[in-house]
């Protein structure tokens, strides 16, 4: 249980140590700096600690936002601050210099002393003041004070009084930004359904996987192959989306946020949308269509372009001079109400997706929901790509260190690579100049799908156009990638080591094979989302030695080819089968020891993922 310190004298008639217990706190009260040092000493080290004055006005929400959010070591509002355990020593040693400061005297005849001014708001300012990273959330209409007399105080509660507390946080559950779909098809009941879980104290976990549950059961209605299971699917993955919404509003209304809630959130969308993909697929061979090869594209083009958005954000995360005339007319045309609209439509966001996908299912073919899936992606990929282009070429931003070493990250080279590159900044010591560096991956790339796309299953021209693709992707990296349009590099190499085997098992020509390079794809594919999310959790990619014991995108691809030269269609599929399941066994088994650990960060994504 965490434990509220109260400081300074009861006011009557105040609810605030009655609203402290229904956040979970036990109360303890302190008449001054020195009782709460001594009472904050006697909490054990392994709790939350929260001050507060006992002055304070303000809406219970305002309370839950300031002083039980896990996400942050130190938080505060007015009136109040709180320190989880990994910052008790940073609270205790501001609380003591607080104690000096009042001397620790009595008034008279022996009574406490009453500072004029908040204990609490002191010692928040005083771990700002020591370098502490003090969370200070935005409250909007909520009211959160210390009176300094009766008039003021019948004024904040007046203000208390005129608010709806639990509008305000149920507004608060929605996220600030999210598409079309979403806002106004969704989010206007789905917050109820989070707030109905809250009161009968579901987590936001249970509902993720529910939502899972829900997907995977969509996909295998359709892999009935039946109208009704056709029809089933589409209503289930539309349940499945709403469910989805609901536990981020769960965990916004309720502050339940976790680092396993984080992993489960940030993997689970991608399992539910591509388990669907080959629902589909499956549920087409039943009827005698095999869509396999386009089940594969989507997966292909939609990861993809979710790499060039995490590439993009984080070449761009911290630059400098980070402005351009491209990003000015969006920031205007944002200022027009239905435009953004229209722009955030436009590049067919989950919730769109999703949408579109079980109308698809419930009312046409497998085959048909995979065409207009794939241009309607291609479309969003073409136009955002386009944008972040334009706005990289025409600004003039000076990318940091931290940024060429997400990037780098974002690459996955493996051991291959790495050597080649040892020998390359030997001769060319500088690396490649400017726009080249983007230019030689897409170059590479292109050989190896196009040796691979072209000639008949069995060659060793795609072994050629492989041993290329190493060469290029390793002097792509020779040199950090700080240039302008550098952040190209890792989706080039995604649409690469994916198109390769996307062709070459399309080749192959034996039932299977198209399945098998599903599976394998799909654990790649986790590998690489696994790294953005420990990239935005600031805690680093994985670890050398797993990229280097998947090979690297350099390493699969040459892989990849050599088996597809020297073995039969029939072997091939088998060995895309072992080797999918292996990358799958050694990415999930570390991936999972990460977020459960306790030092896995909480990632939260308050945008909607395209």
């Amino acid at each position: 249980m965490s434990t509220a310190i109260v400081t300074g004298q009861p006011v009557p008639g105040s609810s605030l140590e009655h609203d402290l217990r229904s956040l979970g706190f036990d109360v303890r009260v302190a008449a001054d700096a020195a009782e709460t040092e001594s009472l904050l000493a006697a909490v054990p080290a392994g709790r939350r600690v929260a001050l507060v004055d006992a002055r304070f006005v303000g809406h219970l929400h305002a309370l839950r936002l300031g002083l039980t959010d896990p996400r942050f070591p130190l938080a505060a509002v007015p009136g109040a601050v709180t320190a989880q355990a990994a910052a008790r020593q940073a609270l205790t040693r501001a609380v003591a210099r607080e104690t000096s400061a009042d001397g620790g005297t009595a008034g008279p005849g022996g009574a406490p002393a009453l500072a004029v001014d908040s204990l609490a708001d002191r010692v928040a300012t005083a771990l700002e003041a020591d370098g502490g990273a003090v969370h200070r959330p935005e409250l909007g209409s909520l009211v959160a004070t210390v009176p300094d007399d009766p008039q003021a105080r019948n004024e904040a509660r007046q203000a208390v009084a005129a608010v709806d507390d639990e509008a305000v946080r149920l507004r608060s559950a929605v996220k600030s930004r999210d598409g079309f779909f979403t806002t106004f098809f969704i989010s206007p009941y789905s917050r109820y359904i989070a707030r109905w879980c809250a009161r009968r104290g579901l987590t936001p976990n249970q509902v993720t996987t529910a939502s899972l549950l829900t997907a995977l059961i969509a996909a295998g209605c359709a892999a009935t192959g039946t109208r009704g299971g056709f029809v089933a699917a589409g209503v289930l993955l539309i349940a499945s989306f709403v469910l989805d919404c609901t536990d981020g509003q769960l965990a916004r209304y309720a502050l339940k946020y976790s680092t396993l809630g984080a992993w489960l959130d940030a993997t689970f969308d991608r399992a539910k949308e591509y388990a669907y993909y080959a629902g589909l697929a499956l549920g087409a061979a039943r009827g005698g269509d095999d869509v396999w090869a386009l089940a594969l594209g989507a997966m292909v083009l939609q990861t993809c372009r979710h790499v060039v958005d995490f590439s993009f954000n984080e070449a761009n995360h911290d630059a400098t001079a980070n402005t351009s005339p491209t990003a000015a007319l969006s920031d205007k045309l944002d200022s027009v109400g239905w435009t953004v609209w229209v722009r955030r439509m436009i590049v067919l966001p989950i919730g769109e997706r999703w949408a579109m996908i079980a109308v698809l299912t419930a009312a046409t073919t497998p085959r048909i929901t995979f065409y207009v899936l794939l241009a309607g992606c291609a479309f969003a990929a073409t136009y955002t790509t386009a944008g972040r282009v334009l706005r990289s070429v025409t600004r003039r931003a000076r990318r940091t260190d931290r940024a060429a070493r997400a990037l780098a990250d974002l690459a996955d080279s493996g051991p291959l690579a790495e050597a080649v590159e040892r020998v390359v900044k030997r001769v060319v010591k500088r690396g490649l100049p400017g726009l080249a560096v983007p230019a030689v991956a897409l170059l590479g790339g292109a050989a190896v799908v196009a040796c691979s796309a072209l000639t008949d299953f069995g060659g060793v021209l795609p072994v050629a156009g492989a041993v290329v693709y190493v060469l290029t992707s390793a002097l792509a990296v020779a040199r950090p990638l700080k240039g302008a349009l550098d952040w190209l590099v890792p989706p080039f190499f995604r649409a690469a080591e994916y198109g390769t085997v996307l062709a070459l098992a399309g080749k192959a020509g034996v039932n299977g094979a198209l399945p098998a390079a599903f599976g394998l794809v799909a654990a790649v594919a986790y590998h690489h989302y696994d790294t953005v999310y420990r990239i935005r959790g600031n805690a680093g990619a994985p670890p050398v030695w797993l990229v280097r014991a998947i090979g690297g995108h350099e390493g699969r691809t040459l892989l990849v080819t050599v088996l597809a030269a020297v073995l039969t269609a029939s072997q091939f599929k088998a060995a895309l089968t072992v080797l999918a399941v292996a990358v799958a066994l050694l990415v999930l088994v570390e991936s999972i020891r990460f977020w459960v650990s306790a030092g896995a960060p909480a990632v939260h994504d308050e945008g909607e993922p395209a």
